[in-house]
């Protein structure tokens, strides 16, 4: 139904014209009214509320990220602080390979009173989420190469066995970029073993052209971590936080991991990988 329309016989009708017929006033009417239909018709649509469009599918928008959305990414205050090593991109994921360490009740409790005694000196340290032995440094995995380099992973691991490693020195450690200072407990048993599965993930790291691990690795669990380069402070706290891993009531603490199982952590995927029994 067009809206607002008026007859064009009033516009059009020339001096002298009153005599015309009804009829024909009439078939001039219809005439031009049928000569407007389009043009009323485009009017109406392009009145249109533009929230009344349909929207453009996910998968379309996926492919053209607002640079907001790149932004938030490199936002080092929605991730506590911390700074990529490495810029964010599409389809690149953040790969590492680790043995876990489910934490035992007088570990957290330890790791608690361990906090509280560096809070009281000055330095906020965050506890980690996962407590976890890293196998391999974190590199940039393309998608397509998961399937592939975790394959590589079963094939070799698939042959090491399973032992245990225990560790009990706390050791301060800083990344390469020096934007965070870990606090740690070193491996003092099972550094053998260690390094054997190092070997196995060094050659899959190989086969993709990817950083292999450090040449002398200081196999360890980190316990907790700040933002910046931290590491003389906290090292002239060590002695003062080792007293309290020596003198527990129960004797000092040994921290204890039983290696049954080396993971791979590749974006939000983790790989499982069984070490075979003796």
């Amino acid at each position: 139904m067009l809206v607002g329309y008026s007859s064009s016989s009033e516009e059009d009708s020339e001096p002298g014209s009153e005599a015309r017929s009804r009829n024909s006033r009439r078939s001039v009417e219809e005439d031009e009214g049928t000569r407007d239909l389009p043009t009323k018709k485009k009017a109406r649509t392009e009145e249109l509320d533009p929230k009344t469009r349909l929207p453009l599918p996910g998968c379309l928008l996926s492919m053209f990220p607002d640079d907001d959305d790149e932004a938030l990414n490199e936002d080092s205050s929605l991730h506590g602080g911390r700074i990529r090593s490495f810029k964010h991109e599409r389809g690149n994921w953040a790969t590492y390979v680790y043995l876990p360490y489910p934490p035992e009740e007088e570990f957290e409790e330890l790791l608690e009173e361990l906090l509280s005694a560096l809070g009281a000196h000055g330095l906020m340290l965050t506890q980690q989420e996962e407590f976890h032995l890293s196998l391999s440094q974190t590199v940039v995995l393309r998608h397509h190469w998961i399937q592939p380099f975790t394959q590589s992973l079963q094939s070799g691991l698939s042959q090491c066995g399973r032992f245990a490693c225990s560790a009990a020195m706390l050791k301060v450690y800083c990344n390469a970029e020096r934007t965070r200072t870990f606090l740690g407990m070193e491996v003092s048993t099972g550094h053998a073993q260690l390094l054997d599965l190092v070997r196995v993930v060094d050659k899959t790291m190989t086969e993709f052209q990817l950083d292999t691990f450090y040449k002398e690795p200081s196999f360890h669990v980190s316990l907790a971590w700040c933002v910046g380069d931290q590491t003389e402070k906290m090292k002239e706290l060590l002695q003062e936080l080792q007293i309290m891993v020596d003198n527990r009531e129960e004797g000092p603490f040994l921290l204890r991991l039983d290696c049954v199982e080396v993971r791979c952590r590749t974006g939000n995927k983790t790989f499982r990988f069984s070490l075979k029994t003796s």
